[in-house]
């Protein structure tokens, strides 16, 4: 392929189509499999205030990547952002940066749909949670359990599925995307209806004595609380990776991030609540090693009917309920999958990564070499748990990416003020600085912080390697 004159992507991505699929992204597994891990961060539903602030640092680190990607409307997101706000070798070597890091964190997104999938399949198929062989895996003062089993088969075949559908050009998934919409629509929304009938507002509100003692167990627990709640908000920036494709994207892009973000920040909070009236925080806090860890909407639907359904209904509707959160994370893997592609694909076809990764497919032009290696990396993120996969997931990516991007955004306004902007933040610089804040909170202040700043360490270290290796194959092909 001659990737002197390369084919360009179409700009086909309406307003819909975006919010659309900012909306598949975020709304994954996660609310459905993480309420217990939340509420045991705090001891009890005093730890919904991580999802207010989380949905309050989703907005601010929103309002950056609107107006980011408003300005710089590129397939790629954050790696142009990079190179041009920082300029000449700086730049390049953090858009560099943000390629490599892109290589763990991209799937380890992808593998946590997988995982949380995989795991509510055992709620229909119990057999697939048994036959598990575990080690742990060390990697200097980093460690983690991996396992194999059934259900690592079930992870890695969703993502195989999801590679086959993605495997032809964006125009023509239109109609899946927003059938998959559909589906996850309907299964929050049937969960909250379910909480209004049959479950007590009240016990959603049933705070222990001493619940909100602002002591030091309390704001330890606040920081992992909202590290899985910022978990579960992710995605709303997926359009941005998909800029080159905008149509009109000084207004796409900015609508795309906020009206995402205000949906799901009122659809989590609406479920939550439904979820702690029928099965409130004593029960999931005793629960959340067993059938509540692994498959809490199907363990509160069966809760919610056996009284009016008797035992086999009340089980036919957690069956039913099991197999919309495994469509509903699948939606989510394949959201990831194609936004995430787009990044390495620009990337290459500029000169910044390999090249092989700016290749299009011959007749359906997509980056179908990006979409593969992602996706095969994905499948490796399957062996670890689920809990591993979502602490390293966000502090490598706020570390290596996010704080990157809030300083950025304020670097440009200062450096570039006549660059044409769309979009521009109401109370500038107040979100960026508050966004900054807000993630550097998650990352410190919770138990065992090291470990994950120590990863993140771990992987910046080998991308600056990583990228003098680079520079001197660059020099050579050159020659």
């Amino acid at each position: 392929m001659d990737l002197t004159s390369p084919a360009p992507l179409e700009r086909t991505l309406t307003l819909r189509s975006a919010v659309t699929l900012n909306l598949l992204d975020m709304i994954g597994v996660g609310p459905f499999i993480t309420l217990p891990l939340l509420l045991a961060a705090m001891g009890g539903p005093q730890a919904m205030l991580g999802w207010v602030l989380g949905a309050g640092l989703a907005l601010c680190d929103g309002l950056v990547w609107a107006e980011l990607g408003a300005a710089m409307p590129e397939a790629g997101g954050t790696y142009h952002y990079l190179r041009q706000i920082y300029g000449g070798r700086l730049g390049r070597l953090l858009s560099f940066l943000f390629l490599f890091q892109l290589c763990f964190s991209a799937p380890l997104s992808v593998a946590s749909g997988c995982i949380g999938l995989a795991q509510y399949a055992t709620f229909l198929w119990p057999s697939l949670g048994g036959q598990v062989t575990a080690h742990t895996f060390k990697l200097g003062v980093y460690s983690a359990a991996v396992s194999f089993g059934p259900t690592t088969l079930v992870a890695m075949g969703a993502i195989a599925l999801a590679v086959l559908l993605l495997y032809r050009n964006l125009t023509k998934m239109r109609a899946l995307a927003a059938l998959l919409l559909t589906t996850v629509l309907i299964t929050i929304g049937w969960a909250v209806v379910t909480g209004l009938l049959h479950g007590h507002i009240g016990q959603a509100f049933a705070f222990a004595p001493g619940a909100w003692h602002p002591d030091r167990a309390f704001f330890t627990g606040l920081g992992s609380a909202m590290l899985i709640a910022t978990y579960d908000y992710w995605g709303y920036y997926n359009v941005t990776f998909l800029g080159g494709e905008a149509k009109d994207p000084g207004r796409t892009i900015p609508r795309a991030v906020l009206i995402a973000i205000a949906i799901v920040a009122a659809l989590y909070l609406a479920l939550n609540v439904s979820i702690l009236s029928v099965l409130p925080s004593p029960v999931l806090l005793a629960l959340q090693n067993i059938e509540a860890r692994r498959a809490l909407l199907s363990q509160f639907m069966q809760v919610a009917y056996t009284p009016s359904l008797g035992a086999s209904g009340g089980l036919l509707m957690g069956r039913i309920a099991a197999v919309l959160v495994m469509v509903t994370a699948f939606a989510s893997v394949f959201s990831l999958l194609l936004g995430y592609s787009r990044i390495p694909f620009a990337a290459a076809r500029e000169g910044g990564f390999f090249s092989v990764f700016g290749r299009l497919h011959p007749t359906r032009h997509f980056p179908h070499v990006a979409l593969l290696a992602l996706a095969g990396v994905a499948c490796l993120a399957c062996f670890f748990s689920l809990g591993d996969v979502v602490a390293a997931l966000v502090v490598i990516r706020i570390l290596l990416q996010f704080l990157l991007q809030h300083v950025g955004v304020m670097v440009l306004r200062s450096r570039q003020p006549e660059l044409p902007r769309p979009f521009r933040m109401k109370l500038y610089p107040l979100p960026p600085v508050l966004a900054l804040l807000g993630f550097l909170y998650i990352v410190v202040f919770r138990p065992n912080f090291h470990r994950e700043v120590a990863l993140a360490g771990i992987v910046m270290i080998a991308g600056v390697l990583a990228y003098a290796v680079w520079l001197r194959l660059a020099r050579e092909e050159q020659i």
